[in-house]
């Protein structure tokens, strides 16, 4: 039986902690209809109504290593697939369903293409599977608080066993732990209301897929949803407690602790616009310079970013997020050492921007350029080294401007008479420490 076990648990953690980015990926039967991953529930559609999608899904396009560059090209070094959503189309070639991707017209397999053109780009590999299911005859359907048929009262529960749906989605979790090689991290969703812990044989789930695949990192969605810490916050984790606490569209405001005041390791989620899956008219994207200072502000507060994208039924990822992409790339090739390995600075976060650290580097992040020397709050000017910008190694000399010669205990940093700085979204200056 599994057991939480601290130094394990460290050392499971170590490449993921160190990776700080990830693309989180979106698709299946719901980029047709294109109005989100949710559709089947948010608009009520019977099963019936829904397998038109399943009969026509034939994505052409689909290209598992132009995602994967794409990733490794914006700086992302890891990347998880829906390898089922809730509304139960499996992505891969169970045995113990005919809803899935390799009964479509293309007859495909996308999860083992998708795992072996991830690993062909370096990268490490995650699945994504729902604990939730609206197509298994088994799962509660009527007055389930989002099955897509939880108003009709001719969709009862009364001849449902839901001992044989739960035995069911364990063997396919089985089958994703075992038919696929090493997985490096696996993303359940999600517990809600009194589906949580033990009504989904969580601890036995847990013990197998340990058993199957020991050093994979696993979410907090046993227990909870986007919502709610999990056990490992209070100290007493369970046997099938989340590794990491999973905050999903927003940011935590001063990271996230256990009850003792220990950091806990954390990922927020995020979308590029306002849905997880393709949605045709949704043009509500994110700026890249945004992105690229939340994912900043991730790191600066002990976290990592999750970025997801949605391709569309031919398997393409849409433009706006490529576009997005190819920006954040950009700044990653000159940046990166910034993010990746870095966490909490331990000083105040400054009016211009963040600090993120790496030992003895620390990553001033300019968001926006002071009046005067840049001051680099929280070191003494005894300890610098050296400073230099990261982008361009070039020297950046300590101010001697009479300016500040009322603040003598602060280090300021002389960015020469140029107002504007050498990148508009957010240019870093690392400090070489002593």
């Amino acid at each position: 039986m599994y057991k939480f076990d601290r130094g394990n648990y460290e050392k499971r953690m170590e490449w993921y902690t160190n990776a700080r980015f990830g693309m989180f990926i979106h698709w299946g039967l719901y980029a047709i209809p294109a109005r989100g991953e949710w559709v089947r529930s948010t608009e009520e559609i019977p099963k019936e109504d829904y397998m038109q999608y399943f009969e026509e899904f034939d994505p052409a396009d689909y290209n598992p290593s132009a995602w994967a560059k794409a990733a490794k090209e914006a700086g992302m070094q890891y990347v998880v697939l829906t390898a089922k959503h809730h509304d139960g189309f499996c992505l891969f070639n169970s045995q113990y369903t005919d809803f899935k991707s390799t009964n479509t017209r293309c007859g495909r397999d996308f999860v083992a293409e998708f795992i072996e053109a991830v690993r062909a780009e370096g990268l490490k590999v995650g699945l994504y599977f729902t604990l939730l299911d609206w197509y298994h005859p088994d799962y509660p359907h009527y007055g389930d608080k989002i099955h897509p048929m939880r108003n009709n009262p001719e969709y009862g529960n009364e001849n449902r066993n839901f001992d044989n749906y739960l035995t069911y989605m364990h063997n396919q979790v089985r089958e994703i732990c075992t038919n696929y090689g090493k997985l490096d991290l696996l993303w359940f969703d999600f517990s809600y209301d009194d589906m949580r812990g033990e009504t989904w044989r969580a601890t036995e789930l847990m013990d197998m897929v340990r058993t199957l695949q020991p050093d994979v990192v696993i979410d907090n969605r046993l227990e909870v949803s986007g919502e709610g810490y999990g056990s490992l916050a209070t100290g007493n984790p369970t046997p099938y407690h989340g590794d990491f606490v999973s905050p999903e569209q927003m940011i935590p405001p001063d990271g996230i602790c256990d009850v003792n005041g220990n950091d806990l390791i954390w990922e927020a989620c995020v979308t590029m616009n306002n849905n997880w899956g393709y949605h045709a008219t949704d043009h509500f994207f994110k700026p890249a310079g945004m992105l690229i200072k939340k994912l900043v502000e991730c790191v600066s507060k002990g976290g990592n970013m999750l970025l997801n994208v949605g391709p569309d039924a031919r398997g393409n990822i849409p433009d706006e997020s490529m576009n997005i992409l190819r920006v954040i790339g950009e700044w990653m090739k000159k940046n990166r050492e910034s993010i990746y390995g870095c966490g909490k600075a331990g000083i105040e976060k400054p009016d211009y921007g963040r600090i993120t650290r790496n030992g003895k580097k620390l990553y001033f992040h300019l968001f926006e350029n002071t009046i005067g020397p840049v001051p680099l709050t929280g070191i003494k000017k005894e300890e610098v080294k050296k400073i230099r910008y990261l982008g361009s190694k070039a020297e950046i000399p300590i101010s001697t401007s009479w300016v500040h010669s009322d603040y003598p205990d602060i280090v300021f940093a002389d960015l020469g008479p140029d107002p504007i700085l050498p990148d508009e979204i957010d240019t870093v200056l690392e400090v070489t420490l002593k």
